[in-house]
């Protein structure tokens, strides 16, 4: 068993599994839009194309999301998504894409378990860790 985080946006749901696809070179295994689900469904017309399911993989793992097509999702609050690079430079290149019009809580730096680790909401409102496989001398 392994557990699948599942993300909620409003609208931007596309443009954010696309921009995480391209920032940790992941694949997009399933997109369904509202205008997919069946007509019992009351999809208003303006959120036809917001995403109803997607489903991206990232290395050995998965993340799921979707637009809330019928309501408004609030912002996460109480959990991040922890991704762990191979290495500091991988980790901070990620870091440093997903910063981009977000905000940094913790800066990208070195610590006593890893070598780099950071935190940051990205501009999707996603709360994300950032870190890498490589541990400091003293830790390993």
């Amino acid at each position: 068993m392994t557990p699948t985080p599942y993300l909620f946006f409003n609208g931007e749901c596309a443009e954010a599994i696309a921009s995480y696809v391209e920032i940790f070179g992941g694949e997009t295994m399933e997109k369904m839009l509202g205008s997919d689900m069946p007509p019992d469904f009351d999809v208003p017309e303006d959120r036809k194309d917001w995403v109803m399911h997607a489903r991206i993989k990232i290395g050995d793992g998965y993340l799921m999301a979707s637009d809330n097509v019928t309501g408004e999702s609030p912002a996460m609050a109480g959990a991040s998504v922890m991704v762990s690079l191979p290495t500091v430079d991988a980790g901070k290149a990620a870091f440093d894409t997903l910063a981009d019009g977000g905000e940094i809580q913790m800066p990208y730096a070195p610590t006593f378990w890893s070598k780099g680790f950071g935190t940051l909401t990205d501009r999707f409102g996603v709360k994300w860790m950032i870190g890498c496989d490589e541990v400091p001398e003293e830790a390993g």
